[in-house]
């Protein structure tokens, strides 16, 4: 039989752990065509959760329509929350930022190497420190400018640029300020923000200055999902670095950005692949598939 392959595709599920679920979704891929390139899966026992995610090629000519359709039944059967995408289709993102911008480069220099699966929309910021940079990659630069008095029409204007272009995941690239909890509502599960990860000690103004004087020798960065609650939305991505007391508080800000940089990247990476569920006040994050890494170019 000469095998026509005609496009990559993601099943994501979540549903109650059950028995069976794994063999339907395989047998119902294997009927129709497809082969699968890649699986990861876990039960939550904790919770009774089951989360899965499936890779697979189409491999006889069938439509992504049919594909769709068809798995309508065993959705049903097992009471699944699932959906479909394109593997190569990259995720729309916006990138929001106020005037530390080294998530920003960070995220922009990713971006262009094609090291993460992304278009991104709009960056939008509450300054114009940033514009040159933006413009000069040749993306939209919105300034909205954010008060007490004007906070709900800021909003209001971020929100229509998200939406105007479709936008999937905003990415707080260290934008310094608090979202109110309707637009946390919103945009649940579809906004990521980044902070040192010393919360909840040395809240406010200086915190690696704080965290000098106190000797610390771990210092970490912390991405998740924004909700209400300020800076306790599920965990998507963590790390950390260690310093001594040979570190003056300007070094320990410096190693600061670099962990942050890196966190939020990964937190993206995971999100743009679309291998984080949310799990209650947690999420699951399935390992990254073969290739996941690579870049289109090395610079």
């Amino acid at each position: 039989m000469e095998v026509v392959v005609t496009g990559n595709m993601i099943l994501l599920v979540k549903s109650r752990s059950q028995r069976g679920i794994v063999a339907a979704i395989a047998g119902y891929l294997a009927d129709h065509g497809c082969n699968i390139a890649e699986s990861a899966q876990f039960d939550d026992f904790d919770t009774n959760q089951f989360f899965m995610r499936v890779s697979f090629v189409r491999e006889t000519g069938v439509s992504e329509e049919e594909i769709v359709a068809g798995f309508v039944d065993i959705g049903s059967k097992f009471g699944m929350i699932y959906s479909f995408h394109g593997d190569l289709k990259p995720m729309k993102v916006a990138i929001m930022v106020s005037r530390f911008g080294h998530c920003l480069n960070d995220l922009l220099y990713r971006w262009r190497i094609g090291a993460l699966p992304i278009e991104i929309t709009a960056v939008i910021s509450n300054h114009f420190d940033y514009q040159k940079l933006v413009v000069n990659h040749d993306l939209p630069f919105h300034c909205i400018p954010v008060t007490a008095q004007n906070k709900r029409d800021a909003e209001a204007r971020i929100m229509q640029i998200v939406e105007g272009s479709d936008t999937e995941l905003v990415v707080l690239a260290r934008y310094m300020q608090i979202l109110s909890d309707e637009m946390c509502a919103r945009m649940s599960g579809r906004i990521i923000n980044i902070h040192h990860s010393f919360l909840p000690s040395f809240k406010g103004a200086n915190p690696y200055k704080q965290a000098y004087q106190r000797g610390v020798k771990l210092i970490g960065a912390t991405a998740h999902y924004v909700t209400a609650d300020l800076d306790e939305g599920p965990i998507i991505e963590q790390d950390t670095a260690r310093v001594t007391h040979a570190q003056s508080p300007e070094d320990y800000v410096s190693i600061g950005r670099d962990v942050e940089s890196k966190v939020l990247a990964s937190a993206v990476h995971a999100h743009a692949h679309r291998r984080v569920f949310i799990d209650s006040n947690r999420t699951v994050v399935l390992p990254a598939g073969r290739g996941s890494f690579a870049s289109a170019r090395m610079g």
